[in-house]
């Protein structure tokens, strides 16, 4: 589900925003501040986000304007104690539909834009280790083969997972 490109929803519903609902207590639940309908199993463009400004349910999202660039070391509920520095827009302009089908472009920067960003990146199939170097995809397969065996070490977990600042 995580690689495959997600299907358009063609209109919103209330089992749509119940959907959106439950995307957000699962984002709070993780300590995450974005997720997208493809990490909780559901093939559709919709994502959360909330980076303490408010809570943005978003239906549709794409980017139509990228502006600068920002460096930013990330770290995704679906690939847990990876964090991957990715190179993204500074400051993106989104539209989407909110939950109950109305039109609206966001201005986003910063934090913002890097969690939308990734967020949509989900949307496209696209996964934060698709950023990373052909050695560092190397270490994060044997990291998730240990993490599988049930042989990774707990302590350096936890001190990767602390180190990575944003868990989207």
């Amino acid at each position: 589900m995580l690689r495959r490109r997600s299907k358009a929803v063609k209109r919103t519903s209330e089992h749509r925003r119940s959907i959106l609902s439950e995307m957000a207590q699962i984002m709070y639940g993780n300590a995450g501040i974005g997720l997208a309908a493809p990490q909780v199993g559901i093939n559709e463009r919709m994502i959360v986000a909330d980076i303490g400004g408010g809570l943005y349910k978003l239906i549709n999202p794409r980017i139509v304007k990228r502006q600068g660039h920002q460096v930013t070391q990330e770290g995704c509920l679906s690939v847990p104690d990876v964090c991957i520095k990715i190179k993204r827009a500074k400051k993106v302009a989104v539209r989407a539909e909110d939950e109950n089908g109305k039109p609206l472009t966001i201005k986003a920067q910063d934090l913002l834009a890097c969690v939308l960003q990734h967020e949509i990146d989900h949307l496209d199939g696209k996964l934060i280790v698709d950023y990373a170097s052909l050695f560092q995809r190397i270490k994060i397969r044997r990291k998730i083969e240990k993490m599988k065996e049930g042989a990774c070490d707990e302590k350096l977990r936890k001190s990767e997972t602390k180190s990575c600042k944003l868990q989207l």
